[in-house]
């Protein structure tokens, strides 16, 4: 049975952000990935089939739609992550697996990786969708990330800013890539939790002060290079 997880996501200014960190660091544990205060250096690759499936049910706001995605962490091969995110309403459910730098390539070349044949192996889905819907990669998102995690009700909490995009699909997981700053909002604040958030966490956040919004990186960025 898949366990789906709330997501809402609110909009908020750099200086917003950097109160909101302030009052989270003394009560919160930061992600394992952080490799400096500031955080730590996201760098994903989207795929999408030939009539763009993902893109337009995203734009369109379909209660049910899904995103397929490789992605690493700090400019680094040594942690790369094959997933795919579900969503149904503000709810979603991601499976995640580990995949070495020959698997990527082979998948960015429209070529399957061995998988099992379960639907909660990621890379049989990926093989799935690159066989019958042509899945290929469109576009390379990055932004810089600060976390947080809280145990009880599996809390995490994003602060996402500094998005850029490139066309260089190709060569993602290369040092020397060009990238496109994206314009919108100056930062993303991400909450996810499974059946509860604590109260103080939401008194320290102070939500009603910020606007919630539908922010999808991958639409800013396949927009963006249309421009």
């Amino acid at each position: 049975m898949k366990m789906y997880r709330v997501e809402d996501k609110f909009c908020c200014t750099v200086q917003e952000m950097y109160q909101l960190q302030q009052r989270l660091d003394t009560v919160l544990q930061v992600d394992d990935n952080e490799n400096s205060a500031e955080g730590y250096h996201i760098i994903s690759l989207y795929f999408d089939d030939l009539e763009d499936t993902c893109l337009k049910t995203a734009i369109d706001g379909c209660r049910s739609r899904r995103k397929y995605r490789i992605r690493i962490y700090n400019n680094s091969l040594a942690c790369i992550k094959l997933e795919i995110k579900e969503k149904q309403d503000n709810r979603i459910f991601k499976l995640s697996k580990y995949i070495s730098p020959e698997e990527m390539n082979s998948l960015i070349c429209g070529q399957c990786i061995p998988s099992s044949f379960s639907m909660d192996d990621p890379a049989f889905l990926f093989n799935l969708a690159i066989q019958t819907q042509v899945l290929r990669p469109k576009v390379i998102v990055a932004y810089e990330r600060k976390a947080y995690i809280y145990g009880p009700g599996n809390v995490r909490i994003t602060f996402d800013r500094n998005v850029r995009t490139s066309s260089q699909t190709s060569n993602f997981g290369m040092q020397n890539l060009s990238y496109t700053p994206v314009r919108g909002q100056d930062s993303v604040l991400e909450i996810k939790y499974d059946e509860f958030m604590p109260k103080f966490i939401l008194q320290l956040l102070e939500l009603n002060s910020l606007q919630q919004t539908a922010y999808s990186k991958y639409c800013l960025c396949r927009a963006n290079l249309l421009l």
